[in-house]
This record gives structure tokens, sequence and C-alpha cells, in this order.
């Protein structure tokens, strides 16, 4: 198996590959164990490290990522994430928030196409949302400027800008995609997406094989529901990215079934989006897709595409005879039988 992926390639000296697992929280332990089940059957040469990603008070009295959970992600370079809550209130940060820091996961990238045998409003929806994953209104820098006044900075970089430009660009060229729509507002803040937009200009230039185009957030809403053919791969900074990729995946048929990646700097994150739905939590009901298709897009990243086609067309195959489809997809069967059925594919 050669690896061509230079940075990675050191850690892939060896014949199984460490991957870790944080299987998260809710229904987070069972979409886990379906996913480890699949690779399993699919003789996948990946090695799981689970790690616990419970925060632990830090000297400094705040909560935060254990430095065990830290260290094995630094030394894999890749890691597969089930959802995770968040408690609302003080003193709780965003896990999700912590480890994108942590790992400077600048892009987040999900692919939302329409799978044969589910039927949603739209039939053939093919997009990819690349978002800025660290600045922009998600910088977390808020201050109350007096009583009943608060302000929310939006903080944009030329540096993260291109990173992700060019991800986008890189991403486009690599699989095949003809376009990049940069989705911005620069008509109104003129000097945050002024500068977003620029960025994606610039990178633009070095991509002439792929065609470039610039649409304001509120047309591509528009246009995205009326006729999603008329988009490939769109990139565009934080917040609308959030709006943006959900939306996509409510085409398809909902954060069930969607994907996610989050490419870093220092290694990769792949996760399921959705929640961890305590409701049905430990009763064998969860639906497994988004998790497995983000380990198939893990495999890619990794570059074990055989394995990584033959798990999604077990997948895709399943959904598409409907006969072991989980509650949320209409059916009736459980995760378990859901997952045997692309066992027994593989």
């Amino acid at each position: 198996q050669v690896n061509t992926t230079p940075a990675a390639s050191r850690a892939y000296s060896s014949g199984a590959k460490k991957v870790t697992l944080i299987p998260g929280d809710g229904i987070g332990p069972e979409i886990s164990a379906a996913v480890q089940k699949i690779f399993t059957a699919a003789s996948v040469p990946i090695e799981w490290e689970a790690v616990d990603v419970t925060p632990v008070r830090g000297p400094d009295g705040k909560f935060g990522i254990p430095q065990a959970a830290i260290d094995s992600v630094n030394t894999n370079k890749i890691g597969l994430k089930g959802p995770l809550m968040t408690p609302v209130g003080k003193g709780h940060r965003s896990l999700n928030l912590a480890l994108r820091k942590e790992f400077n996961l600048y892009a987040n990238v999900r692919p939302c196409r329409s799978l044969e045998g589910y039927k949603t409003l739209y039939d053939d929806v093919d997009v990819v949302t690349i978002r800025e994953n660290t600045e922009g209104e998600y910088s977390g820098i808020e201050h109350e400027i007096v009583d009943g006044v608060v302000q929310s900075i939006k903080l944009i970089t030329e540096e993260a800008s291109k990173r992700v430009a060019e991800y986008a660009f890189q991403y486009a060229k690599n699989n095949n995609r003809k376009k990049v729509t940069v989705v911005h507002k620069a008509n109104i803040m003129r000097m945050s997406d002024g500068l977003f937009l620029r960025c994606v200009r610039d990178v633009s230039q070095s991509f002439p094989e792929i065609q470039f185009e610039e649409r304001y957030l509120d047309t591509v809403c528009l246009n995205m529901v009326q006729n999603p053919g008329k988009y490939d791969v769109l990139v565009m900074p934080n917040l609308y990215g959030d709006i943006l990729s959900d939306m996509c995946a409510g085409l398809v048929g909902g954060l069930g079934l969607t994907p996610s990646g989050n490419m870093g700097l220092n290694g990769a994150l792949f996760e399921s989006v959705h929640g961890t739905a305590p409701d049905i939590a430990g009763k064998d009901l969860a639906n497994p897709t988004a998790l497995l298709l983000s380990a198939v897009m893990m495999l890619r990243h990794m570059e074990l595409n055989q394995y990584a086609d033959k798990i999604e067309r077990a997948a895709f195959e399943t959904i598409k005879e409907s006969k072991y489809l989980t509650g949320d997809l209409g059916g009736k069967a459980k995760c378990s039988e859901f997952t045997n059925e692309i066992c027994a594919k593989l």
C-alpha cells in the first residue's frame, strides 16, 4: 500500500494504520461499534485507538479535552468522531470547537449526494460545501459595551481565507469537479467578506481549468432550493457554511445521511454531524450511515480507495433495497440489522 500523501506517509510505515476513534455521547458508541464491525467485515487494514474526550478540569479551572485524546490524534494524524454533547451554559466550551482549535481544523468538507432508493424532493443533488472552520462570526470574541448592548467580532484573516480557498480548488481538481462558487455578502460587509472574496479570487487564478463564480449568500439559498444542480463546489466563511451545509444536507435526506470531514494543518478529523439523540440511545435504533460515510471519506483521505468504494457500495445498495432501513429513513429495522446487512454484502 503506497501512500503518496507527503505529510502523512511517515506515520503509515507499518501495515495497519492507526486511527483515533472518539465514540462520542448518546448514540455515538452504538454507531461507532457499527462502523467498526463493517470495517472488520471489509478487512480494512486500520487499527482503532478509542479515546475518551470527557472534559477534565485543567490547572486554570476550565474544562477541556484530556491530554491523552489530544496526544492520540496528534500521533495518528487521523480521527473518526461520533456526536458530542455540549451542555448549554457558562463554563462549558464546545468540545467540537475545542477540537477544531486544537488541531487547526481549518476546512469543513461536506459532500451532499442524493441516495438512490431514498426518495426526497430532489433527485440529482451533488454539491460539496467547503467551510472556513476557524474564524469569521465564530471566532468567539464577544463583549458587552454597556448594559443591554453587546458586540460580537467577525474576524477574517488573509491567511485563513487563502488556506480554505486553496483547499477548495485543490479538492475540486482532485475530485474532477468543474466549478467552484464563492459564497459571500461583500456588498454589505465590504471589508471582512471583501477580504475573503479577494483571497478566493486570487487563488482561482492558479486553477484556470476550474470554472469560478461569485454569488451572494441569499441568492445561493434561493437557487439551491429551486435547482441544486446549479452548484458544484461551494466555498465560504464559517457562519454561511454552517447554515448552507445543513441546508444542503436537508436536500438529500438530513444529517443522518451526510458525511463530514475536517481538514487540518496537523491532522484530519471525520465526523457525523447529527446530534447525540439521547432519546434513542442504547435502544439499537440509531442510523450509522452518516458516521459510516464519514469513515469512507476518511479511507479516501488515507488513499485506501478500494476499501472505501467497497463499503460505500454495500451501504448504498442496502439503502436502495430499503429492506433494512432504520426509523429515520422510514423503515423499521434496528441499527444492528442494517449493519449486518451491509456486512453480509461485504
